[in-house]
């Protein structure tokens, strides 16, 4: 990305016309169609030098809680953190290195968080970490069986 230009002129607009030139009615339903693409790969592909992953987080927030769906779009980003740090799925084994993957992903789930939801992201990242999911497991979208259990889709 080069010099600033994702915050010149009125991005939102620029962003969902860049969905719609792709087909789409929401920028959810274009996350929705890649749902363990990095945020930073959605934005990439929306536009290279002109959009950044924290505007499509911010995009994808906004319209979760148009539709009451902010729990759905919380498990919507730790899906697409663990892909990014854990493309091999759960660690078998939480060695250092591993255990450095597993702290980032959920890390950086919780700092993508909304305020509302940080209290139960915090419990479930305990709750990861008591009891490890299965070596592999790599949940492939946010209604994961497992983290429907970690996070039920109660709007806060």
């Amino acid at each position: 990305m080069s010099g600033g230009q994702a915050w010149r002129g009125n991005w939102r607009v620029r962003l969902y016309e860049r969905v719609r030139e792709r087909g789409y009615d929401s920028l959810t339903a274009f996350a929705n169609a890649r749902p363990t693409a990095s945020l930073v790969a959605l934005a990439e592909e929306l536009g290279e030098d002109d959009v950044v992953g924290v505007q499509v987080l911010s995009g994808l927030h906004a319209e979760a809680e148009q539709r009451k769906q902010v729990t759905r779009f919380v498990r919507d980003v730790l899906v697409r953190e663990l892909s990014e740090c854990l493309p091999d799925g759960w660690p078998t084994v939480l060695d250092d290195a591993n255990r450095f993957k597993v702290a980032k992903a959920l890390g950086s789930w919780f700092a993508d968080t909304p305020e509302t939801h940080r209290e139960r992201v915090d419990q479930a990242s305990d709750a990861l970490l008591a009891t490890p999911p299965p070596p592999g497991w790599r949940p492939l979208g946010p209604d994961d069986e497992l983290l429907l259990s970690l996070l039920p889709d109660e709007e806060v």
